[in-house]
């Protein structure tokens, strides 16, 4: 598996890159390839007097380079130019990623670039999975803040499709995860699941299956807000991650998690990965 690992060379960013406990937790849900990848953007001019932006950004990514070779990964950089969160996309429909890294928080007072809205941009447009890791906030030197990526999943459904697209995601989380609560928030328009259909059973269903992979597991339903519910269920349960299906930038698809997805990008205290939709042809 490939994965695409975005930074824009702030101290956010680097906390992502030299930590081993995440790097471990990618080689644990079989990452074999990291792509590291930072984009000049297009506001930035080559020839601004003293500056050669792209030979600093080889430079940093050299360092970080040997990073992750050192914990075991093959590495390829790319240093490109355009809007981040679309050249981001590219490279990982390029290579075929299986996960895109992007950290949550962070910014490169020189270049005044911040990688948190660049978050949120692909948490809209991604069309691969996409892991946005929680950095601290306010801090010079940051550092992860759930650094066990995937040790405490939080899965919200509403049993659509793409919610099962995303539990599918556990065949490979289930390496690295030990437990998982499974969420579905009743809403009075609930777009996956049929009249008469038992959300409870739905749920224990799931958990039966991630049991037998060995995973501790429990089951909530709520009722409410989907985004307000997930978020309160994420502040009681403390997962590493949230995982959630995310309908896509497609106007007709944000039924209800494309806009909860986008929402927890923002919101979320912890890691957040989203599953987009399959793609058709």
């Amino acid at each position: 598996m490939k994965a695409v690992l975005a930074t824009d060379l702030s101290a956010a960013s680097e906390a992502t890159i030299e930590n081993e406990t995440g790097l471990a937790c990618l080689g644990r849900i079989g990452i074999e390839e990291i792509h590291l990848v930072t984009v000049v953007p297009s506001n930035v001019h080559a020839g601004m007097p003293g500056i050669d932006f792209e030979k600093r950004r080889r430079k940093a990514l050299g360092r970080y380079e040997q990073v992750i070779e050192g914990a075991g990964f093959d590495v390829e950089t790319h240093v490109v130019r355009g809007t981040p969160h679309r050249r981001i996309r590219g490279i990982g429909e390029t290579i075929g990623a299986s996960l895109t890294v992007v950290g949550s928080r962070g910014k490169s007072p020189l270049e005044n670039r911040v990688i948190g809205s660049t978050a949120r941009n692909l948490s809209r447009t991604t069309v691969t999975p996409l892991l946005v890791n929680r950095i601290e906030r306010e801090t010079d030197e940051p550092s992860m803040v759930r650094k066990h990526l995937f040790q405490r999943m939080l899965y919200a459904t509403d049993f659509s499709k793409n919610a099962e697209q995303a539990f599918e995601a556990f065949s490979y989380l289930r390496h690295a995860a030990q437990e998982a609560t499974l969420v579905h928030v009743k809403t009075p328009k609930d777009p996956g699941l049929p009249e008469g259909e038992d959300p409870e059973a739905q749920l224990a269903e799931l958990a039966g299956q991630l049991q037998e992979w060995g995973l501790e597991t429990r089951t909530e339903t709520r009722q409410g807000d989907p985004s307000d519910e997930i978020l309160a269920a994420e502040a009681e349960y403390e997962p590493t991650t949230t995982l959630v299906g995310s309908r896509g930038h497609s106007r007709l698809r944000r039924l209800l998690l494309g806009s909860v997805s986008e929402d927890l990008v923002a919101r979320a205290n912890g890691n957040v990965m989203l599953v987009p939709p399959e793609r058709t042809a």
